[in-house]
C-alpha cells in the first residue's frame, strides 16, 4: 500500500535512508518495510523550541505489509486510494478547432496567462491581448523609469506580460484548498524553468529574475497549442446586447467576441471606468494601504534562526506580523515580505507613485522589506458619482500626494521610523538603502490621519516581536497603495458578469484574488467555467 505521512522531521541535510527512519518512527515499523519515498510538502520550522532549524515533510512513501501497527494514526498517517481525476479536471473539453468559437482572454498576468493556456490546450484557440510589453520588452521600460523618472503609461512595473509580479519578488504562497490547481500550477512552472523546489516547498519562491525567462516560455507553449498573443494591445470598449457580450474594441478595432476572461489586474483604473460606463455591474471592496519597511535582513535571520543565522543551508528568513485592533487604532499586518530584497517605485499613471518590494532568486541583498498596512474600506473612500469607484480615487489621491511631496520625477517620499514617530524630519536618509531615488518626506502630507496613527502605534510593538530587530535600523518608504484591488468585478456562481453574460472577470482585478498563486487559480477556473458553455 502508498501512504501518506505528515510532519516527518528531518535535519536541514537530508537522504531517501534519513526520510524511512523518520518516517518508520512515525508509522512504528522497521526501515525495511518502506521503499520509494517522495516529497510531497517541505517547510522550515526554526522555532526556537527546536534544537537546531529541521524541515517538516510530507512524505508519500510504499508500505510492504498488509496491515498498519497501531501506532500509525490518522491524521498523521493516510491510506493512499487510486488517484481520482480532481473535480476540476472532470469536464472533459472536446476540441473547438472547427466551432468558430475564439474566446479573447485579457491581461497577461498570472490569471490572463493561465486561463489563456487552459484555453489552449482544450482546443479552444484563444486570443490573449495584453496592454504591455512582452516580459523581454518591459525591463528596459522599467529600467528607464527607475534610473531617468520616464514612465511609459502602457508598460511599466504594473502593465505587461508576467503582470505586477514580474517584478514583485516571484513569492507562490498558497493558502488555497484546491490542490489540483496549485499542483498542475506549479508543475507547468516546474516545466518552464523553475526550481523543482517549487513542487514542494510550503512557501516557494521564483525571484523576479528567474520570472523573466519563464513567463516567455509559458507563452511559448499557449501558442503551441493553438493560441495567439498579441502585446501593445489594449481594451478600450466592451459591447453587450440584452446582457450578452457581442465584442470587445482593442486598439481602436472591434473583434467579435462572445467569451472573455477579462484578468487586466488590480491596476487597470482605465478599465474599471469603462466597464463602468458600459453598466457592468461593479462593487467597492475594502482593501488596505501604509507604508514599505525596511530592515537589515541580517537582523531578520537573527530574529528567526538564533545562532543558526549565516547557514547557507537556511537562505534569508522572512516574517509575517499582525497587530489586533485597539481603542481608536485599526488593525495593522505585515504584506508582501521579501527577504533580501529591495524597495521599489510602480506608477500606472502620470504624476502617481506607489511602492513595492521585490526580491531576486537568490535573496541576497543586505535588507529585507515588507509593507505594514491598516485595512481600509468604502466608508473610508471619498463622494464619488459613480460609488464603485471611489476606492480607486482614495487611491489615486494618495498616490498624487506622494508624487508631489517628493517633488515629482518619481522619487520614493521615505523616512526613518524614529523620525516618523517624533514627526521630525531629517534631511537625509541613512547610506546604503536599497532604494537610491527615496527622499526625505513627512508621511503626514500623504497618508490619512487614522492610517498614521495606527502605523505609530502599531509597528514598534510589531517589531518587538523580531527580538533584536531595531527601531532605529527602520526606514519607511511611502505609500503602499496596491496591496489589492478596491472593487469587485460582481459574478455569478457560473464565473461570468452578473449583468454581462460571457464576461469572466479573473484574478486580483476582479478583486477575487491576492498574489500570483490565487490568481493564477482563479484564471484556470474562468477558463474552465467558460469551456462548459462553449
Amino acid at each position: 500500500m502508498r501512504l501518506l505521512v505528515h510532519q516527518v522531521n528531518v535535519p536541514l541535510t537530508y537522504d531517501d535512508p534519513t526520510i524511512l527512519q523518520r518516517v518508520s518512527r512515525k508509522i512504528g515499523c522497521d526501515p525495511d518495510c518502506l521503499a520509494n519515498p517522495k516529497i510531497v510538502r517541505r517547510s522550515l520550522d526554526a522555532r526556537a523550541r527546536n534544537p537546531e532549524p529541521v524541515y517538516a515533510l510530507t512524505v508519500e512513501v510504499d508500505f510492504n505489509l498488509p496491515t498498519l501497527p497501531p501506532s500509525a494514526t490518522s491524521p498523521a498517517v493516510e491510506i493512499m486510494t487510486d488517484p481520482t481525476e480532481d473535480e476540476h479536471l472532470s469536464t472533459r473539453l472536446r476540441s473547438l478547432s472547427e466551432t468558430g468559437v475564439r474566446p479573447v482572454v485579457v491581461g497577461a498576468g498570472p490569471a490572463g496567462l493561465m486561463a489563456a493556456y487552459k484555453l489552449a490546450i482544450a482546443g479552444a484557440r484563444p486570443l490573449l491581448i495584453e496592454r504591455g510589453d512582452d516580459a523581454e520588452g518591459r525591463g528596459p521600460k522599467v529600467a528607464q523609469f527607475w534610473n531617468d523618472g520616464i514612465l511609459d503609461p502602457e508598460s511599466n512595473v504594473l502593465y505587461g506580460e508576467g503582470g505586477a509580479g514580474l517584478f514583485s519578488d516571484g513569492k507562490l504562497t498558497a493558502r488555497s484548498k484546491e490542490r489540483g490547481r496549485i499542483r498542475d500550477f506549479m508543475q507547468l512552472l516546474h516545466a518552464c524553468g523553475a526550481h523543482e523546489n517549487v513542487l514542494i516547498d510550503a512557501e516557494p519562491h521564483v525571484g523576479s529574475d528567474a520570472l523573466l525567462t519563464i513567463v516567455p516560455r509559458l507563452r511559448e507553449r499557449i501558442i503551441a497549442a493553438g493560441g495567439e498573443v498579441r502585446f501593445r494591445s489594449r481594451l478600450e470598449a466592451i459591447i453587450s446586447e440584452a446582457g450578452q457580450l457581442r465584442a470587445i474594441v482593442v486598439n481602436g478595432q472591434e473583434i467579435a467576441c462572445t467569451h472573455c476572461v477579462l484578468a487586466v489586474g488590480h491596476s487597470a483604473r482605465d478599465v474599471y471606468e469603462m466597464l463602468a460606463e458600459r453598466g457592468v455591474a461593479l462593487q467597492p471592496k475594502p482593501f488596505a494601504v501604509g507604508v514599505r519597511l525596511e530592515i537589515p535582513q541580517s537582523a531578520i535571520d537573527r530574529a528567526q534562526y538564533g545562532r543558526f543565522a549565516g547557514s547557507p543551508l537556511l537562505g534569508a528568513a522572512s516574517f509575517r506580523l499582525t497587530r489586533r485592533e485597539e481603542d481608536g487604532v485599526r488593525s495593522c499586518y505585515s504584506f508582501c515580505m521579501c527577504p533580501g530584497g529591495k524597495v521599489i517605485s510602480c506608477s500606472s499613471e502620470p504624476g502617481l507613485l506607489t511602492t513595492n518590494g521585490m526580491s531576486y532568486s537568490k535573496r541576497s541583498l543586505p535588507l529585507g522589506n515588507a509593507a505594514f498596512l491598516v485595512p481600509v474600506g468604502p466608508s473610508d473612500y471619498p463622494e464619488h458619482a459613480i460609488p464603485s469607484l471611489a476606492g480607486v480615487e482614495f487611491q489615486r489621491k494618495l498616490e498624487r500626494d506622494a508624487f508631489a511631496a517628493a517633488g515629482g520625477g518619481y522619487k520614493v517620499p521615505a523616512a526613518r521610523l524614529v523620525d516618523f514617530l517624533a514627526k521630525v524630519i531629517s534631511p537625509t536618509l541613512p547610506e546604503g538603502g536599497s532604494c537610491p531615488y527615496a527622499v526625505p518626506v513627512e508621511f503626514r502630507n500623504i497618508l490619512p490621519e487614522f492610517v498614521t496613527h495606527t502605523l505609530e502605534r502599531a509597528i514598534p510593538p510589531m517589531l518587538n516581536e523580531l527580538y533584536g530587530v531595531k527601531v532605529k535600523d527602520a526606514v519607511l518608504y511611502a505609500p503602499e497603495t496596491r496591496s489589492s484591488s478596491p472593487l469587485w468585478i460582481t459574478r455569478n456562481p457560473e464565473g461570468d458578469s452578473v449583468n454581462t453574460r460571457g464576461l469572466y472577470p479573473a484574478g486580483e482585478g476582479a478583486g477575487y484574488a491576492g498574489g500570483i498563486v490565487s490568481s493564477a487559480i482563479d484564471g484556470m477556473r474562468a477558463a474552465e467555467n467558460l469551456l462548459k458553455t462553449l
